[in-house]
């Protein structure tokens, strides 16, 4: 691949990655989102930026999880890094409309985002970690780039990762343990001013999905 290249990943090559999922994959239920939103816990992190954690916010995730390894098209990525184009240690996949997600449940899952937080979600983009070599470096989603204060919510499937925050200029990090079907939403400044990131880890893990929503700039 040439800098910023990505290559398509065909089912085939999932095959060991739902080999290594060890949640009750077979155990497939229907997906059903919380639109009372009963779970969640909000932290303020300063005086402008919040996290949202919503434990269980749809049940039947493992239906999903396995729907969108199978059906999303996911993209192995490079881009280029000082004098090298490095590999990203994930993969990636986008839809530039929800509408375009062949799921109809993605629709509702982004419809349900909207009401509760008031921002529009009309766009989506995933990652899917494939076991504990995976990861995803301190950053800021670049809509922070355009629109500072924003409520971007993630949803996880499959294996639990951590998911860490800290603020932008350093100190202590906020660790949380999403598991299948949890909600983590960041918002207020949490994009400019904190960082967030899914680190590798020394612990076998199996895959791991996560839904990010984005927010239609204001």
């Amino acid at each position: 691949m040439t800098p910023n290249e990505s290559a398509t990943i065909t089912i085939s090559d999932l095959t060991s990655v739902l080999s290594t999922y060890q949640g009750g994959l077979f155990e497939e239920f229907p997906t059903v989102i919380d639109h009372a939103f009963s779970g969640a816990q909000r932290i303020q992190l300063d005086e402008a930026s919040w996290i949202e954690y919503v434990p269980a916010w749809i049940s039947g995730s493992e239906t999903l999880f396995k729907d969108l390894l199978g059906s999303a098209p996911w993209k192995q990525r490079s881009r280029w890094m000082y004098t090298q184009d490095v590999i990203e240690p994930r993969l990636t996949a986008e839809y530039s409309k929800v509408s375009m997600a062949p799921l109809s449940i993605m629709g509702e899952i982004a419809a349900s985002l909207s009401r509760h937080y008031e921002s529009s979600y009309r766009s989506l983009w995933m990652n899917l970690y494939r076991n504990h070599h995976d990861s995803t470096a301190w950053h800021g989603d670049r809509i922070g780039r355009i629109t500072p204060a924003c409520v971007v919510p993630v949803l996880s499937l499959g294996s639990t990762r951590r998911f860490l925050i800290r603020p932008v200029d350093g100190g202590k990090s906020t660790m949380f343990h999403p598991a299948s079907g949890d909600l983590i939403v960041m918002g207020g400044r949490c994009q400019v001013d904190w960082l967030h990131c899914v680190p590798k880890q020394a612990t076998i893990s199996g895959p791991r999905i996560s839904i990010n929503f984005k927010p239609s700039p204001t």
